[in-house]
């Protein structure tokens, strides 16, 4: 069976890695001129460790990220909500990682060439659209350089292309545009001599009194003995975001004008925020968005994988992990069905889209900062303790919360049998 991904993101390059696993032959379309490592900090979470170290992957990651330790969250003076162990620390057999998404990228990039070929991934093909027969499908592409049409077969389609995905637009033509919240986001790197434990993850503030992410991304600055810190500033900016302007792009510049006033106050032991985000590298400007869960993620030979199928608001630190979940299942129910791809796929959809929608609503709910606007609305000015602020089932429901956007039951993950298929088709 041949397998064609259109995406070469985390989602479509994890895919290609799981497919050839099983025995597939696979091959990666993006429109992108050349892939780069672009973008900023991103969170592995133990369950999607797990895969990519199934994966043969787990070296690459130690030598590129940071494995958290913890995360606490504090309210916008710095005094301490909750802390929260997290990977190894937290029971799991495997780590959380906090790496640069450019880095992540880049490793599978190379894993997927290596073991596909060096022709594997082809770059600047714009997908456009695609026909199905008996035999398979036929997409459609354009050359970006050229101006060419480009007509591929495969056995089966994969849509990994994103939150804009061409494929998804295909399959729900009438869905319109990524809904917005009215939180815009800021977010950038810069390196920095210390960062706490150099292990930490720091959630501070809301999005009503303003936001804070920070954690350290880099290995190889932690070995030159210095902090590459990822930081996300994000705002409510509108409390009625209906009919404002929401283009969604990940690579709009922002400008330190425009996020600096809402955090110049924000200086505490350890670190300083308005110097963090003066020196930063450089600032991306998004407005937080996602879409509604869709009905089906796919028809016929055709189906979707991570933001193309699911995006979510990036609250829970778990929209990359998703998507490595999909191309996992993916690849399992595939090749446990090698002579009826629309049956693997089906089988794929009916495991993955009710868990990932699951967690694409809860982040949407926000039920984490709805308790941290309560805290900020009880202490506006702050507070020594916080069981001064919070009653005991408050306080417990603090680091219970984090556990519906984040996480998975870590004796389950621990126990659970491989996803690596029970019969691979071929090596």
């Amino acid at each position: 069976m041949d397998v064609l991904i259109v995406g070469g993101g985390i989602a479509g390059l994890t895919a290609a890695l799981a497919l050839h696993k099983a025995g597939f032959g696979v091959r990666v379309v993006e429109a992108a001129p050349r892939l780069g490592p672009l973008g900023v900090g991103i969170n592995l979470q133990p369950h999607a460790v797990r895969e990519l170290t199934e994966l043969g992957l787990a070296e690459a990651l130690e030598a590129s990220g940071i494995q958290t330790r913890e995360m606490i969250t504090m309210d916008r003076f710095g005094n301490r909500i909750a802390v929260h162990p997290r990977g190894r620390h937290a029971g799991y057999a495997w780590p959380q990682y906090s790496i640069h998404r450019g880095e992540l990228q880049m490793l599978l990039l190379d894993a997927v060439r290596r073991r596909l070929g060096g022709d594997a991934v082809r770059t600047a093909l714009s997908f456009e659209t695609y026909g199905e027969d008996s035999e398979g499908i036929e997409a459609r592409l354009r050359d970006r350089a050229s101006g060419e049409a480009v007509t591929l077969r495969a056995d089966v389609l994969v849509g990994a292309d994103g939150i804009f995905s061409a494929v998804r637009r295909l399959l729900h033509p009438d869905e319109g545009e990524p809904l917005w919240n009215g939180v815009r986001v800021w977010r950038g790197v810069t390196e920095v001599d210390e960062f706490l434990t150099g292990d930490t993850m720091l959630v501070m503030g809301s999005h009503n009194v303003g936001r804070m992410v920070l954690y350290p991304i880099s290995r190889t600055a932690a070995e030159r003995g210095r902090c590459l810190v990822n930081w996300v500033a994000e705002f409510r900016v509108s409390s009625d975001p209906q009919g404002e302007d929401a283009s969604a792009n990940w690579t709009r510049e922002g400008r330190l004008e425009d996020v600096l006033p809402y955090y110049a106050d924000w200086r505490h032991d350890g670190f300083d925020v308005p110097e963090l985000l003066a020196n930063s590298q450089s600032i991306l400007d998004y407005p937080m968005v996602d879409r509604d869960p869709l009905p089906f993620w796919g028809r016929g030979r055709v189906t979707l994988a991570g933001d193309a199928a699911h995006p979510m608001y990036p609250v829970g630190s778990n929209g990359g992990s998703q998507a490595i979940l999909d191309a996992r299942v993916l690849a399992r129910e595939l090749a446990s069905s090698a002579t009826d791809p629309q049956a693997g796929l089906r089988s794929y959809e009916e495991i993955r889209r009710p868990e990932a929608n699951a967690v694409a609503m809860a982040c949407r709910n926000m039920p984490l900062d709805r308790m941290l606007d309560l805290i900020a609305e009880r202490a506006p000015e702050g507070f020594a303790r916080i069981e001064d602020v919070l009653d005991a089932e408050e306080v417990a429901s603090v680091r219970g919360i984090w556990k519906q956007t984040t996480d998975l039951d870590a004796e389950a993950l621990n126990k659970r049998e491989s996803w690596d298929p029970i019969r691979p088709i071929a090596g």
